[in-house]
């Protein structure tokens, strides 16, 4: 497998983005959530858990494969 600037393959580097991106969104979603509902706005509200919950769902996804690569020892950085 290819490895670039940072030793890990790219497989694994690809979902630890995607991992991290969805944490990050998520995170900034909860305040999406209650600017929704200080407007009064419950069905945007309900809009951005929903998106919350993809992106939360997405991210445990990334983590489980990351585990099923670290199980076949292809998750940490190249050794050389």
């Amino acid at each position: 497998m290819a490895t670039g600037e940072t030793g890990f393959d790219d497989v694994t580097y690809d979902l630890i983005s995607v991992q991290y991106h969805s944490l990050k969104a998520g995170h900034d979603y909860g305040q999406y959530v209650r600017d929704a509902e200080n407007a009064g706005k419950g069905d945007i509200a309900s809009f951005f858990r929903e998106v919350m919950e993809q992106d939360s769902a997405r991210a445990r996804r990334c983590h489980e494969f990351i585990k099923q690569l670290e199980g076949a020892g292809e998750a940490g950085p190249a050794v050389t």
